[in-house]
C-alpha cells in the first residue's frame, strides 16, 4: 500500500501533559481514513500534527517518505494540503463571498456554490453571522475549492442536517476519488463514508484499533472480529 502522509512514532507535548504516545499513522493517497475516538483521545491532535500545526516533541511526519517534520503549516499548505479545523476555520468578518475568494484565489468558486447552495443567498454576509452549519458549509469549500494532496477534516458534519452531512461525506468520498489522501476526525463511525474506508481509534492517545471502517463497526458492535490491529511500522 503506497503512503501520502505519515507519522512515524509521533509524540505531542501540551505543557507537562503527553498528547500523542508514539503514534504510527499512514494514509494512503485516494482513501477516506476515519479517525475516531472520545474527546480527548487525540485525533484531534493527530491533524494538527500532520497539518503542522502543533509541534512533534519527538518521532517524525513523512510526506511522499520525505521528512517534513520541521517543515511549518504554511509550507506544508503550500505543498497542497489543506487542513479545516473544528473551530474558526472561517473569517469571521470577511463576507462568504470574501471567505470563497480567499479559499480559490484568481478561481471561479462556482463549484463550491454547486456543492453547497444554501451559501449562495448568504454571499454578503458576514461569516461570523452565520449558524454553526453553515459555516462548516463554508469552510469545507475551502477543501472542494483547492487541488489539495492531503485533505484533513476535524469533524466535517458539525451542527449540519442529517441531509447536508450526507451530501457532505459523498463530496469528501469524491476527493479520495480524485486521489486526495482525506483524513477526518469523528467521536463516532458517520454514515455515508464510501466503502473502503480505514478506520483508526485512539484511547488516550494510543492506536487502539487500525483496519477497515466495515471492521470496526463490525468489531463495536459485538460482531465477528479478527481482534485489534496496529498499523505498519515500516517505511512511508
Amino acid at each position: 500500500m503506497s503512503v501520502e502522509i505519515a507519522l512515524r512514532a509521533a509524540h505531542v507535548r501540551y505543557g507537562p501533559l503527553e498528547a500523542l504516545h508514539g503514534v504510527d499513522l499512514p494514509v494512503p493517497p485516494g482513501t477516506v481514513t476515519v479517525l475516531l475516538g472520545r474527546n480527548g483521545s487525540g485525533r484531534t491532535t493527530v491533524l494538527r500534527a500532520l497539518a503542522g500545526t502543533v509541534p512533534l516533541s519527538a518521532g517524525r511526519v513523512l510526506w511522499r517518505g520525505a521528512d517534513v517534520t520541521r517543515l511549518h503549516a504554511h509550507r506544508r499548505a503550500r505543498r497542497g494540503l489543506c487542513f479545516v479545523p473544528d473551530r474558526r476555520a472561517v473569517y469571521a468578518t470577511l463576507t462568504v463571498t470574501e471567505n470563497l475568494r480567499l479559499g480559490a484565489p484568481g478561481r471561479d468558486f462556482t463549484p463550491a456554490l454547486d456543492a453547497y447552495p444554501e451559501l449562495r443567498p448568504l454571499l454578503p454576509r458576514r461569516a461570523g453571522t452565520l449558524s454553526g452549519g453553515e459555516q462548516r458549509m463554508l469552510a469545507l469549500s475551502r477543501a472542494l475549492l483547492t487541488p489539495a494532496r492531503v485533505v484533513l477534516v476535524d469533524e466535517p458534519a458539525l451542527g449540519m442536517s442529517p441531509a447536508v452531512a450526507a451530501r457532505t461525506y459523498g463530496l469528501l468520498g469524491g476527493l479520495a476519488d480524485r486521489g486526495a489522501a482525506v483524513v477526518l476526525a469523528e467521536q463516532r463511525p458517520p454514515a455515508g463514508l464510501p466503502h473502503g474506508t480505514l478506520a483508526h481509534e485512539l484511547r488516550r492517545g494510543a492506536l487502539s484499533f487500525s483496519g477497515e471502517l466495515a471492521e470496526f463497526t463490525s468489531r463495536s458492535s459485538g460482531g465477528p472480529s479478527s481482534g485489534e490491529r496496529r498499523p505498519p511500522s515500516g517505511p512511508a
